[in-house]
């Protein structure tokens, strides 16, 4: 059975407190799985989480903060210690390609495990897949700075009724969905009849980041954003100067972009109470589902949609 969900790893921003630890995310996606952000101490939290070298395909670091990319030595390591069995992609920030050799080669190890590097240099696609498309988008922040999105490719879903109606039965349904007609008892049946379209989903990835188009363009649309919201809205000024986003900031964003899912995650240590993170996302306007991330947490990619996303 296919999976498809976020295993948060880690919440916090700059400094960890005794319940976040620095920022990691695991995207199941069916067979695959992409780590975002794998700061300090992510191994430790994916043996707490489940989750197994085994389970990360591709490595995305959306820049070189410490908080978001100190644990890639340690999750490197540990990849080649167990001998993951297939190739893993590692994408980040192109300026940043001295800081991710530095990590992957921070101690002596045995490499036993192909791991590719493709550093991003630009907006654009990075990786098609039968099961999504990737690509980044460059943010606002005091270093270079790349969000991920996944799409999935839309497809068609049978309709047993419909299929019934047209006499179509057993073989040649696959033979309909792939050639889109089908000639039964003498008459043409098209795949339209018999289908509907089955929406793609979508996933995005934002973090440390000023608003910017490319947070618009990273949301749009999407069935589950994972996006930064660092400061509380009484600290706009603190989170713009410093490149973060407000969770005013980050509803507002999901609002006007149609999520239907927000995960709001990379706390700052100065906040108490995650309750007041949720207020102010709702009074930016979200009414979707919100999730205020803690650690281990486990988020479900929304069911899919039955109508088009926004923005098709």
């Amino acid at each position: 059975m296919s999976v498809r969900e976020l295993v948060v790893l880690g919440t916090a921003s700059q400094v960890p407190t005794r319940h976040r630890n620095h920022n990691g995310y695991l995207l199941r996606w069916d067979g695959q799985g992409i780590l975002f952000d794998p700061g300090e101490g992510t191994q430790r939290q994916m043996l707490r989480a489940g989750v197994a070298a085994h389970d990360i395909h591709r490595i995305c670091v959306t820049h070189f903060h410490g908080d978001h990319s100190l644990g890639l030595a340690g999750v490197i390591q540990r990849i080649n210690l167990d001998r993951v069995p297939h190739p893993v992609t590692a994408h980040f920030p192109a300026s940043g390609r001295r800081f991710f050799e530095r990590l992957r080669y921070a101690t002596a190890y045995r490499e036993t495990v192909s791991i590719a590097e493709e550093p991003v240099a630009a907006d654009g696609v990075l990786a098609r897949t039968p099961g999504y498309l990737l690509e980044a988008r460059r943010l606002s922040h005091p270093v270079e700075s790349f969000g991920y999105r996944l799409t999935e490719p839309d497809g068609r879903r049978m309709l047993p009724g419909r299929l019934a109606e047209h006499g179509v039965a057993g073989p040649d349904v696959g033979r309909l969905q792939r050639a889109a007609s089908l000639v039964v008892d003498g008459r043409t049946v098209t795949l339209d009849e018999v289908s509907e379209v089955r929406y793609g989903q979508r996933f995005a990835f934002v973090m440390d980041t000023r608003l910017c188009d490319g947070v618009y363009a990273l949301a749009q649309g999407c069935d589950l954003l994972v996006i930064e919201s660092t400061f509380l809205d009484q600290d706009e000024a603190l989170a713009t100067e410093h490149g973060h986003l407000t969770a005013g900031q980050a509803g507002a964003v999901a609002a006007a972009s149609g999520v239907r899912h927000l995960v709001l995650t990379h706390f700052s240590q100065r906040y108490d109470d995650p309750a007041v993170f949720a207020e102010q996302a709702r009074a930016a306007g979200f009414e979707g589902e919100l999730t205020v991330a803690r650690d281990l947490t486990r988020v479900p990619v929304p069911s899919r949609r039955r109508t088009p996303p926004p923005g098709r």
